[in-house]
């Protein structure tokens, strides 16, 4: 089986997209990029957003990854902070007046007629940069920081990464994910580094990308929990979509918490689990659950070590929550600071992570939430434990505290609920599932949960939508 680049308007062989990547690179040095000059990367999804990436590692420039939605002025922001030369963007991307941006349209058509120039495309020296690849972090639990890598330790964290899931040359892969982030990203590089093929797909329009799957294919599929959960809405609506997943053999999950039932809905559905894991944009990937390990995150990767710790930092036993703690060697060199300057992380040995979990007799990782307490009527509360509670009943939830004077913290549940039953019907289960001082002071009932860039659960908005019933 030839691998191949398929995406919704073009199909190439990846020997033939590699040649257009080494043409783009020319055109690229002509415009006066070379080794370790930075540039900004700016643009959905498209086959033309991995060839120029492809180009920019070939060429070995420091790339500054962008979420194509990001806001001009923090778009401007960003790259006067990083000092970028030049910015890369698609016609759909917002863009500030004087960047002067060159279009991934116009670098493809510029050389297509040209011939491939020089040895075959590596990423040697893009792996040998400090700062090979800048990433900004979702901003979930604060500003986003600009997450400083090498190009070395980015790849060397993906081989460990295909070797545990077992990824493999007749795979075709469908990241159903943005690319400017960490989880889309891998795996654009994972299919680069087993050599198998990959789905460019819609990830918004994921009854397109279901047909797309279906007409390549696709054997592997990674998205969010909520994706998967739309998904199961769109076969349910439409039986006829089902058959479009029937050569998948792994169904692949990141970047939100993910709930038992929906899990159980896929073994149910497809006879197959949906494969968790656990990462970070500054530590990197770490945990995977596998086809013959599909408990919980799975096991650490090879040459990555899991503690759990307590408040005073003691290592727990097996089965005891606390907070999640990494030692690989695969995390960030350093975050960029106001100035632009690169701050060292110093992030050799144990690694707190502010999330909460426990690890299992075999090693095996359970992501329980974020570190973050709330006090309330005498007790210390985390919310995310709450909400995975709450989930094995069939309850989808997220919770915003309020500050409260007398109780310390109002609770405020937002349920997702697509049937959009009222908000009685699911105070009246929460409050049988929950002992007084974890109950809600009040509901709301939303038919989706609104997301961030990432796919997570957007907890500003969340937020914003609490200060508002209050």
């Amino acid at each position: 089986m030839t691998a191949k680049i398929l995406a919704v308007d073009s199909v190439r062989p990846v020997d033939e997209f590699e040649q257009d990547a080494l043409r783009v690179a020319s055109a690229i040095r002509e415009r006066g990029v070379g080794l370790g000059d930075r540039v900004m990367l700016k643009a959905g999804n498209s086959a033309a957003y991995v060839c120029v990436l492809y180009a920019l590692m070939h060429v070995g420039a420091s790339i500054v990854l962008v979420d194509q939605q990001e806001h001009p002025e923090e778009t401007r922001r960003i790259a006067v902070r990083t000092g970028v030369k030049v910015t890369f963007v698609d016609d759909e991307t917002p863009i500030y007046d004087d960047a002067d941006p060159i279009h991934l349209y116009e670098l493809m058509v510029a050389v297509a007629d040209h011939e491939p120039a020089g040895p075959a495309l590596s990423f040697e020296d893009w792996g040998e940069l400090p700062d090979g690849l800048i990433m900004w972090t979702s901003g979930s639990t604060g500003s986003p920081k600009g997450v400083v890598k090498s190009g070395a330790s980015f790849l060397r964290n993906l081989r460990r990464n295909a070797d545990q899931v077992g990824h493999r040359a007749d795979d075709v892969l469908m990241p159903l994910l943005p690319f400017a982030h960490q989880y889309g990203l891998s795996m654009v590089l994972i299919a680069y580094l087993a050599r198998c093929s990959l789905v460019i797909a819609p990830y918004r329009r994921l009854d397109r990308a279901l047909r797309m799957g279906r007409d390549a294919g696709v054997t592997v599929i990674d998205a969010t929990p909520s994706s998967y959960r739309s998904i199961l809405g769109l076969i349910t609506r439409k039986p006829a979509l089902r058959s479009h997943l029937q050569d998948v053999r792994m169904f692949c999950v990141g970047a939100a918490p993910l709930d038992a039932p929906l899990v159980e809905r896929y073994v149910a559905e497809f006879g197959l689990p949906l494969l968790d894991s656990y990462g970070s944009t500054e530590l990197g990937n770490i945990a995977f659950a596998t086809l013959d390990n599909p408990v919980a995150c799975g096991r650490a990767m090879q040459g990555i070590r899991l503690r759990i710790v307590d408040e005073d930092g003691r290592e727990l036993a097996p089965g005891e929550s606390g907070e999640i703690q990494v030692d690989t060697p695969d995390a960030l060199l350093g975050q960029v600071s106001e100035d632009g300057t690169v701050v060292p992380a110093h992030a050799d040995g144990w690694q707190p992570t502010g999330d909460l979990g426990h690890l299992d007799a075999d090693g095996n990782l359970y992501v329980l939430g974020r570190k973050f307490a709330v006090h309330r009527m005498g007790y210390t509360l985390y919310p995310e434990l709450i909400e995975r509670k709450v989930s094995g009943h069939g309850c989808s939830t997220r919770i915003v505290p309020l500050p409260d004077e007398l109780r310390g913290s109002q609770l405020v549940f937002f349920v997702e609920d697509e049937e959009q039953r009222d908000a009685g019907h699911w105070r009246e289960r929460l409050c049988a599932l929950l002992p007084a001082f974890e109950q809600p002071n009040r509901v709301v009932v939303l038919e989706r949960f609104p997301l961030n860039r990432n796919g997570k659960p957007d907890k500003k908005a969340l937020a914003a939508l609490a200060a508002d019933q209050a």
